[in-house]
């Protein structure tokens, strides 16, 4: 038993914000449908770090499992006629093709509608259906984003460039928004009997993952000024941030100086004004830990109340999660049939708990069984040669 058993999704999307989306769904229980182009989804051709695993994508192999691929050309006349009646047994379409292209495909919301009245159709975008910049067409991705919403600039020490995050936190954030709002429209279905439309959009996520950040100049005025050490929060007093030890990095979050300046033993530290004076706290502040290791550190702030953790490799993690035998590994088969290692769900539930059932599909692996439902081996052997 699983929380969205006979929950189904077709699955138009590609790239980070819809798989991982959707792949929070199909590892909840959902029977996802994945629908490819014939030559598969662009993402599967993406080398991360230059290179594949078993000639796929890591990326696409860490969005895409518990999934079912089918593989058609959507300008088919006869893939729509396939897609839509595929569609009237489905709860849920998600795509996240630019404004407009769904539509022109006849696979849009009002097309999905009239096979199946209560269908939730979620669409995710970069800068949403009908905005200023969605009108001109631009490019939506995660760099992008982090550009124009000011996240890139909100990064890194007062006197360096525009800083994006090491990894594509808004496709991420905006993908985990994506399933949330799918599970409120379900709920809101099973309860009112209404189906919507869902919409999403990297912009829009962008700006709420401020909303601290903003709330705090647009009500006080305060203008964003990066602090001389550097660190995402620069709107936080001093001693927040991080800080080289003799041995590594140190990250210290929320304290008071007179606290921080006890635990290290430097008085001066505690005549600083925490906000109007963050810099020089923090200089003082670094002085002292540059002198010993991060153990050592470690051993006297958290024992004073002060939060403070190592900084650590992605690597050192994910072998410390190894160590642990942590679920949040798990082994598949992959391409070639060897065993890969992906991020397992991150949500727990104790009696609906998530199932790692499927590897990530081959390019079109269920064609056939999924087309079975509506279509005859002929129309399914003409359909799957014509897309060839």
């Amino acid at each position: 038993m699983q929380a969205l058993d006979d929950i189904r999704v077709l699955d138009f999307t590609q790239m980070m914000l819809g798989p991982f989306g959707t792949q929070l769904l199909a590892d909840l229980g959902a029977d996802v449908i994945k629908i490819e182009r014939p030559e598969g989804e662009w993402e599967r051709s993406l080398a991360m770090m230059g290179d594949y695993v078993g000639g796929e994508s890591a990326a696409f192999l860490a969005m895409n499992r518990n999934k079912r691929s089918v593989a058609l050309d959507l300008k088919d006349p006869r893939a729509r006629d396939a897609l839509l009646a595929i569609g009237a047994s489905c709860d849920v379409i998600v795509e996240n093709f630019r404004p407009g292209v769904m539509d022109r495909l006849g696979l849009g919301y009002e097309d999905f509608k009239r096979v199946k009245h209560d269908v939730i159709y979620c669409s995710g975008s970069g800068w949403g259906q009908d905005t200023p910049f969605a009108r001109e067409n631009r490019p939506g991705q995660d760099l992008l984003i982090q550009a124009m919403s000011g996240l890139a600039a909100a990064t890194g020490r007062r006197n360096d460039p525009p800083t994006p995050a090491g990894s594509a936190i808004v496709d991420h954030a905006t993908a985990l928004t994506l399933a949330n709002g799918i599970m409120a429209a379900i709920i809101a279905r099973n309860t009112h009997g209404v189906g919507q439309r869902v919409e999403v959009d990297l912009f829009s996520t962008a700006i709420a993952m401020q909303c601290q950040e903003i709330s705090t100049f647009v009500n006080q005025g305060s203008e964003y000024e990066r602090s001389a050490a550097g660190i995402g929060a620069a709107w936080l007093s001093a001693p927040f941030g991080t800080y080289e030890a003799s041995d590594g990095w140190l990250a210290v979050a929320m304290a008071p100086l007179e606290t921080v300046s006890e635990a290290v033993g430097e008085p001066s530290i505690a005549h600083f004004d925490a906000w109007t004076e963050r810099d020089q706290a923090r200089d003082a502040f670094a002085g002292v830990l540059r002198t010993q290791p991060v153990a050592y550190w470690l051993d006297r702030l958290l024992p004073a109340g002060i939060w403070a953790a190592r900084v650590r490799t992605t690597k050192e993690a994910v072998d410390e999660l190894r160590e642990q035998g942590s679920d949040l590994l798990v082994t598949v088969d992959g391409p070639n049939g060897a065993p890969i290692e992906l991020v397992g769900c991150s949500i727990r539930l104790s009696e609906t708990p998530w199932r790692q059932r499927l590897d990530p599909p081959r390019v079109g692996e269920h064609t056939a069984e999924i087309l079975g439902e509506v279509l005859t081996p002929l129309q399914i052997n003409e359909l799957t040669r014509s897309a060839s």
